[in-house]
Parts: C-alpha cells; structure tokens; sequence
C-alpha cells in the first residue's frame, strides 16, 4: 500500500510540474514617449552606455559580474548583456539591434518574472534640436503576474524615460 501511494503521489507532482509548464501565458506590452531638449547624440551616448543607467534611471546599479561583452568606452554593441539590479533582482538584458543615435533594440537574457520580453528606445529628433524618445515593448507574464505586471511596468517604464530625458538635460555642453 506504502508504495502505491508513493507512486500515485509521484505521478500527482508530475502532473502539476506538466500542468504548470503548459500554463498559457499572457502577452502585455507598455509604450512610453517623452520629448527633451536634450540633443539625439547625447541621450543615445546615456542609453548605449550601460555604466550611466544607474545615474539617470530607476535601476540601482549595474552589476558587471553577470554582464557579458561590456564596451569600456561606453558603446555596448549588439550581443551585449547588460545586468541591471533593482533591489535585490538582477535582469539581464541583451542588444539585439542597434542604429546609430536612433535606435536601441533589446530582449531578455534572465528575468524571473518576464518572458519573451523584447523593446526597442527609437530617438526621433525634435524641429528644435531636442529629441522625442519612444520606449516600448511587449513581454509574456506567468497568469500570476497578468493582473500586476502591466500596470507596475508602464509605469517603471514612464519613469525611464522621464530620468533619461532629464538627465540628457542636465548633461548639455555649456553654450
């Protein structure tokens, strides 16, 4: 009878571990634009240089023991894994395009709580020599997080840009 049961309750933990893996997941996205005075040169030299996200951004620090193929001049190139911690989670992010002071395309390389996370940070100048910035992306959540996620990180993103746009601001050459 022990074994019996030792066997049903093995096939029990099997059929949760299957269930749980075939969960549907649900897709969100967010969409953030900010406009600054700032010039498309300066914010794209903040955003490809991941040592400076802690500077502007919501993110504490950059953790370069988990980074992988980091520019030490401050030009992360595609391929890149940027590891930003937040608290006590590190994110792992990898470039996956990259266009000179227009565009910035990353997915996820580690992220508990995302998945099939991908965004892009295009720059669009302004009449006025200052650059619109639109960050966006989409990414699948477990059925957990679905009711959490989407709001949590619109506005984390909002946030984002805000500190980008006036920390490009701040970093303007003296005229």
């Amino acid at each position: 009878m022990a074994d019996r049961y030792r066997v049903r309750r093995v096939f029990l933990a099997g059929d949760a571990a299957r269930i749980h893996s075939q969960e549907p997941s649900t897709m969100h996205t967010y969409d953030v634009t900010v406009t600054t005075s700032a010039s498309p040169d300066i914010v794209w030299k903040l955003l490809v240089d991941a040592a400076s996200w802690p500077l502007w951004s919501k993110v504490d620090s950059l953790d370069t023991t988990r980074s992988v193929d980091l520019d030490p001049g401050g030009d992360d190139g595609v391929g890149a894994v940027r590891a930003f911690r937040t608290g006590r989670t590190v994110t792992g992010e990898r470039l996956t395009e990259k266009v000179e002071r227009r565009l910035l395309g990353y997915e996820d390389a580690f992220n508990s709580s995302m998945h099939n996370y991908h965004a892009r940070i295009e720059l669009k100048p302004t009449a006025g020599s200052g650059t619109v910035i639109h960050w966006y992306g989409e990414y699948e959540t477990s059925w957990l997080l679905r009711w959490v996620m989407p709001r949590y990180l619109q506005k984390f993103m909002q946030g984002m840009a805000e500190g980008l746009a006036r920390y490009a601001e701040e970093c303007r050459p003296a005229q």
